[in-house]
């Protein structure tokens, strides 16, 4: 039986980034003999006050506590055969852990954004001088191998560590699956889901919908999930709060999904979850036609890619109108994830890069 320590922010099932990068594959990795331990900086009693407004001097002290949490790390990495990084391993500017965990034992460093930029939370803007984005190079160049979530992601990492492999974000195609029952029949939903950090991207696709809602007066139900008291006042939204839980039948109310971006740097980093987990429930997905978008999505086929408001207006507008395209755009989105990105179609990848750091 080998071990695994997983350095990561977050305890299991918080975070959207380590429940789609590694969280699904776990029972996977204990059934080919590799057990793993998390361990996590942020408390859930800490996480409420760390991503709130103000509260600096507990923010300082959770901050502070992360240190010794990865110093008692360094300590038992011992018994360890691999160190799997997720992102960072402090909120800080630094790579000492980094650095120590490689010299330590095999390290694997994941990552699914394009964090060398700048990307703070509203909540912790007044912290941004603690960090260091040049760190991700730093970290990328002392790991034994870099999984990145897309192509736009490894190119970068391999200027700086040639021992890299593309393993997307996943869904778990299992667990998100269709269910048509759920569906209005009287209404056409089209709906978004994400956390109240993106809804910038959301409302990016405002003066589409705006003019949809007005084309189809009564017709229409606009759906947002992540935060229940989110509201809009140039279009009518029903907003839920996100929960893991609820997930799967939320988003199976919807008959369209929709995917806003706005196309930056930042973006070209991001490996497509949204439009993946509605794909995944046979939901026709519209996606902003930048980053991995025009490698999920063949337009047409198992989905659209829109550039101009216009383009989003016509695609929306051809859904609506025909059920039957509705539908078999969703099953042609639903089986290019379980082909290409579901946790079935990748788990190999993860077990072949374990099993080489071992070997």
């Amino acid at each position: 039986m080998h071990k695994i320590l997983i350095i990561a922010d977050h305890r299991i099932n918080r975070s959207p980034s380590q429940r789609y990068r590694f969280e699904q594959y776990l029972n996977y990795f204990n059934a080919q003999r590799f057990e793993w331990e998390l361990s996590e900086i942020i408390s859930e009693k800490d996480d409420k006050l760390f991503y709130s407004p103000g509260n600096y001097l507990q923010k300082a002290w959770i901050l502070l506590k992360s240190i010794f949490i990865r110093l008692n790390d360094l300590q038992k990495a011992k018994d360890f055969d691999i160190i799997f990084i997720q992102r960072e391993a402090l909120l800080l500017g630094s790579s000492f852990f980094e650095k120590q965990f490689f010299k330590k034992r095999k390290v694997i460093f994941d990552f699914d954004d394009s964090i060398w930029l700048l990307d703070t939370s509203p909540e912790n803007k007044k912290f941004e001088f603690l960090k260091n984005p040049d760190k991700t190079k730093i970290n990328i160049a002392h790991a034994h191998c870099v999984i990145a979530g897309n192509s736009f992601l490894a190119n970068y990492a391999k200027q700086f560590n040639p021992n890299t492999i593309v393993i997307p974000t996943t869904i778990d195609s299992d667990i998100h699956i269709p269910k048509p029952e759920l569906r209005d029949k009287e209404k056409i939903v089209i709906g978004w889901s994400g956390s109240i950090s993106t809804i910038k991207h959301f409302e990016i696709a405002i003066p589409a919908l705006k003019e949809i809602q007005a084309k189809y007066p009564g017709k229409i139900e606009i759906q947002v999930i992540g935060q229940g008291s989110y509201a809009h006042p140039e279009i009518n939204v029903v907003s839920k709060n996100w929960s893991s839980i609820t997930e799967v039948n939320d988003l199976n109310h919807f008959d369209i999904g929709i995917m806003p971006l706005p196309n930056d740097e930042w973006v070209k980093g991001k490996c497509g979850l949204k439009g993946l987990s509605y794909m995944s429930c046979g939901i026709a997905t519209v996606m902003s036609h930048v980053g991995v978008n025009p490698e999920i999505i063949e337009h047409g086929k198992n989905g659209y890619l829109a550039k101009t408001k216009e383009e989003w207006i016509d695609y929306l507008s051809l859904l609506i109108e025909n059920s039957d395209l509705r539908h078999k755009i969703g099953l042609a989105g639903r089986d290019t994830v379980v082909k290409n990105y579901s946790v079935n179609a990748n788990k190999v990848k993860y077990l072949e890069v374990l099993k080489s750091l071992i070997k």
